[in-house]
């Protein structure tokens, strides 16, 4: 459709301009995940134990394996570069696919227009579009997979077209979101085909080929975790639990609903609701409108950051930013329900209302707010750059990827690789070198202190000071600690 094709058009400018801007700004980088999922990408190849096992971790493996190639020239690692056009290209994908679906259902070029304008105008889906962070590709890849299987369905076709399925596949190799969108995905889309007159056979067979490609994805990536890290799915161990949300029900869902009208606006989030609400009441009461419970299945997202601030994750306003995107999409298709004189002026006010409450050039939205808590950290990190760069020498340097990986970025402009780390994608070498201390194997050891309750090697010096021996602090800045090893040291086992 040529209308969400120029939509998708408008977005990708959009992207590049807010791209140019942050970019002036210095913010491109500023999320610690930005630079994290960077090095991620870069040890698949720049490391002492380079590999696959490099890709088994907490986070899924599609965006690093996307830039694990392009992460190896120092200029694109150093800047994010490859990962914003990458981002900058998703923007484009997901206005695309979810203008499109409001022009399948409901006809109306209006409301498409809206579902753009509440996706472009939104600061905080501008600014995550300008970085190498995720969530853009996750947009994407599960905006074409409902769109795909929502005009699949009413083809009553057993054969799954190969785009639907890579697209089931990426969505569930991107983000954990995924999994739970997929998942509620698949169950609406079986159910509207029996809706719709398909056989028990038929629904088990295109329940079966449906499912195939997500269910490989998520066992290929549980079996590279447990080769990896000994465990199938590493939930935990990678912070400190919040005490506010931690086992707090009702607390953790009114937080997922506080964050995602942070993200946009209270009224975009009541008029989408309400929209999705009376879209899954006819498609379970109409046979023919069965198959509209596939784009609802976008608010699945939700469960995630409830059950992750239920089990004591600390609270973080940008995993709600998939529910943004569902609320753009319903905000479009309540404009498109209406008749012309109610629809001009819901769109009037969802798109003033966020002009007014949160227009795109805003500097305080929720996400860049959030990306720019670790600056004073970084400026007092640098105080501990220009110590190891002065004294340097081509030692291994032992460092906890889990918590430093943003700080191991930040060392690549002082002329670091991940080569010159050892950290616990290194297997063995980072078991043994936990086991006897670090003098033995590595000249200089990095250490976060503050975050989190501080990293594994902070708890490990907690512990058992002797971890320490050999060693001497040198300096420390933004919450991290440099040690050096002594120029002379002798080391024997206790008796």
């Amino acid at each position: 459709m040529l209308l969400a094709r120029g939509l998708a058009a408008a977005a990708v400018l959009a992207g590049i301009a807010a791209w140019l801007s942050f970019l002036r700004g210095g913010l491109v980088l500023s999320h610690y995940d930005a630079r994290a999922h960077l090095v991620v990408a870069r040890r698949i190849i720049d490391n002492i134990t380079p590999g696959w096992p490099q890709i088994g971790a907490v986070w899924l493996p599609l965006p690093h394996l996307l830039h694990a190639v392009p992460a190896q020239v120092d200029a694109w690692y150093r800047t994010g570069f490859f990962g914003s056009l990458v981002s900058v290209a998703c923007f484009g994908v997901t206005t695309y696919a979810l203008t499109r679906m409001v022009l399948v259902v409901t006809g109306s070029r209006l409301g498409a227009a809206v579902t753009a304008a509440l996706l472009i105008l939104n600061p905080n889906l501008l600014y995550l579009h300008a970085t190498p962070m995720t969530e853009p590709l996750l947009l994407a890849t599960t905006s074409l997979a409902l769109l795909w299987l929502y005009e699949w369905v009413p083809l009553n076709e057993t054969r799954v077209p190969v785009r639907l399925g890579v697209a089931l596949l990426a969505a569930v190799w991107t983000r954990y979101e995924g999994w739970l969108i997929v998942a509620a995905a698949l169950v609406a889309a079986v159910y509207a085909a029996a809706r719709i007159g398909a056989s028990r056979a038929a629904l088990l067979q295109r329940a079966l080929r449906l499912g195939v490609w997500p269910a490989a994805a998520v066992l290929l990536f549980v079996g590279i975790s447990r080769a990896t890290t000994g465990s199938w799915l590493v939930s935990g161990g990678f912070y400190e639990r919040d005490p506010y949300y931690d086992g707090q029900l009702v607390r953790s869902v009114l937080a997922v609903w506080w964050g995602t009208h942070q993200l946009s606006t209270r009224t975009t989030e009541v008029v989408a609701m309400a929209a999705a609400a009376l879209v899954a009441v006819r498609a379970l009461a109409a046979r023919p409108d069965a198959p509209l419970l596939v784009p609802v299945t976008l608010f699945a997202a939700a469960a995630l950051p409830a059950y992750a601030f239920y089990a004591g994750h600390p609270f973080r306003v940008r995993y709600m930013v998939p529910l943004v995107a569902a609320c753009a999409l319903f905000g479009g298709v309540a404009v498109g329900v209406m008749r012309r004189h109610a629809a001009m002026v819901t769109a009037g006010l969802l798109v003033g209302i966020t002009l007014l409450q949160s227009p795109p050039w805003r500097q305080d939205a929720p996400v860049i707010v959030e990306a720019r808590s670790d600056e004073p950290l970084r400026r007092g990190r640098r105080h501990v750059t220009a110590c190891l760069a002065a004294e340097y020498g081509g030692e291994k340097i032992l460092a906890s990827m889990g918590s430093l990986a943003h700080y191991m970025q930040e060392l690549s402009h002082a002329g670091f690789e991940i080569s010159d780390f050892v950290h616990e994608g290194n297997g063995a070498i980072w078991e043994l070198t936990m086991e006897t201390g670090p003098a033995l194997h590595t000249g200089w050891m990095l250490v976060e202190e503050q975050a989190e309750g501080g990293d594994v090697l902070a708890r490990r010096i907690r512990q058992a000071p002797e971890f320490l021996r050999g060693m001497t602090r040198v300096c420390e800045g933004g919450g991290v600690a440099l040690y050096r090893r002594d120029n002379v040291f002798s080391f024997s086992w206790p008796s």
